[in-house]
């Protein structure tokens, strides 16, 4: 009897286990949830140049905080058993990325991984194996030997740290900020929102911002960062005695520097509709350039006579000109202007005109364009000021130029404050004020 139940109980087992009781796993590639990633920026630390009057007490502020490792989270999710995207996550924002291809490797007998960023001509390259994703983060147009490592853990949600130690201070604010302090300053403004250990904000300067910004306060110690693509921010500080933050900022892993900054809610920059001008001798905007489709496009053309117009400067590469092309979109859709023009000129990091085309076709696609895109030429500041001579300089991408019905420039707006900024819906609003005052000007046509 017992040889009888034994056999009996390794039949039911050997069923059980090579049966229909056989567990699989439903996805056919990486599991579906939160992921935290690192990008490797310098694995053994920053070495931050600094100016010499600051050099020692900024170095001495920040050495204990710079670590070199830049976090950010995705989610992937699945739209069906074998077919995913990730959203990368940016504080409040999230980025849909779906360019995504899985294979294995016979060679290695190793699975991997391709994550494309089409907009900007960057991507993710890595291996997988259940929780973990290990490779580098491409930027080609930085040159062919620009990689950055990169890894991801699934099942990791915190960005910087699971630590909750008290902060010193809340951050919460508007705050004074120089970059590069000694050496070719710029100013900016922090804006910074925290609740508890978890903190979020961007800065803004004359030329645009740093977008959505997110991390954490421990301390007296406080980290943000970004990854939408394009960009690779880390920012870390030290937050001093005085209640002032020192600390350091580096971008990928081709530039870094030091910044100050200190509450002061009175602050204010540069007024964007004053930086960029027409040159003496100059009364009118125009160009002849080729369109994607290879067809040459000037302002003095039938079409734009007559009508109010807007010429958006800017690049595929930059995620100021992303926000801004987003809102031009979004207000195109919604009011259907018949005598209103948008015109976009895109300077590109490529000196060969098809890669330039490809990337700007790649673009319109992307963001569903309702209006003409153009190629002005290379992205260096002076070549593309040289290009159109009439401006005094092109300080910053995007720049906006609005034109009236006859032909004269009413308005020059550099930089583009986006909805990470607390400025954003106040451009809104005065932008659809200004477009409709330029609509409704036709009894003072010449």
């Amino acid at each position: 009897m017992y040889k009888y139940w034994t056999l009996l109980l390794l039949a039911f087992l050997s069923f059980t286990f090579s049966g229909c009781f056989t567990i699989e796993n439903q996805y056919s590639t990486i599991p579906p949830g939160k992921w935290r990633a690192v990008l490797e920026l310098h694995p053994a630390g920053i070495p931050v140049q600094t100016g010499k009057r600051t050099k020692d007490k900024i170095v001495q502020s920040i050495s204990e905080v710079t670590e070199g490792e830049l976090p950010f989270t995705f989610e992937v999710i699945y739209e069906d058993a074998t077919k995913f995207h990730i959203e990368i996550i940016n504080g409040p924002e999230r980025i849909k990325i779906d360019d995504i291809t899985t294979w294995h490797d016979r060679a290695s007998n190793n699975d991997s991984i391709l994550i494309n960023f089409p907009v900007y001509g960057t991507y993710i390259r890595a291996g997988f194996e259940d929780d973990k994703i290990a490779g580098n983060w491409f930027v080609p147009y930085r040159g062919p030997d620009y990689k950055i490592p990169f890894k991801a853990k699934f099942g990791k949600g915190h960005r910087f740290s699971q630590l909750k130690k008290p902060p010193v201070i809340d951050l919460t604010g508007k705050w004074e900020t120089t970059f590069s302090t000694d050496e070719d300053p710029y100013a900016a403004i922090g804006e910074f929102e925290q609740k508890g250990n978890y903190l979020t904000g961007t800065f803004r300067t004359e030329t645009g911002d740093y977008r959505f910004l997110e991390g954490t306060v421990q301390d007296n110690k406080a980290y943000l960062s970004c990854f939408d693509g394009a960009h690779a921010f880390l920012f870390e500080a030290k937050i001093l005695e005085d209640e002032s933050l020192v600390g350091s900022f580096q971008s990928g892993s081709h530039y870094k520097t030091i910044w100050k900054a200190f509450r002061n809610t009175e602050y204010t920059l540069g007024s964007p509709d004053t930086l960029t001008y027409l040159k003496e001798g100059y009364d009118r905007f125009n160009f002849n350039l080729e369109n994607i489709n290879g067809q040459m496009v000037s302002l003095d053309e039938e079409r734009f006579q007559n009508k109010v117009k807007i010429v958006q400067i800017m690049g595929t590469w930059c995620p100021n000109c992303r926000d801004e092309t987003a809102f031009l979109v979004d207000y195109l859709k919604e009011n259907n202007h018949e005598d209103l023009e948008v015109v976009a000129i895109g300077f590109e990091r490529y000196r060969e005109k098809d890669k330039s085309m490809k990337a700007l076709k790649n673009y319109k696609e992307k963001f569903g364009m309702n209006y003409d895109l153009l190629l002005g030429g290379y992205f260096d500041k002076k070549e593309a000021a040289a290009s159109l001579p009439m401006l005094n300089h092109i300080l910053s991408y995007p720049t906006m130029i609005f034109i009236d019905r006859n032909n004269k420039v009413r308005r020059i707006h550099t930089g583009f404050s986006g909805p990470a900024t607390t400025t954003y819906e106040s451009f809104v609003g005065d932008f659809k004020s200004f477009v409709n005052d330029l609509l409704n000007e036709k009894d003072q046509l010449n």
